[in-house]
């Protein structure tokens, strides 16, 4: 099977072009980059749960 050449990308890209547009790229980047900054936002509140739990002196 082996790698993709450039040409199999090319035509990948052309299609992903004409399923979304060119303007929802950027739009579609943003909304996962948001995602990702409110997910690593909630993850220290997770930790500090768990040490709380974890904690000899907690329970």
């Amino acid at each position: 099977m082996g790698s993709f050449s450039a040409w199999h990308w090319l035509i990948v890209l052309a299609i992903l072009v004409l399923l979304f547009g060119r303007g929802k790229f950027p739009a579609l980047m943003e909304d996962v980059a948001s995602g990702i900054k409110k997910f690593r936002r909630e993850m220290p509140f997770e930790d500090a749960i768990e040490q709380s739990n974890n904690d000899p002196k907690h329970g």
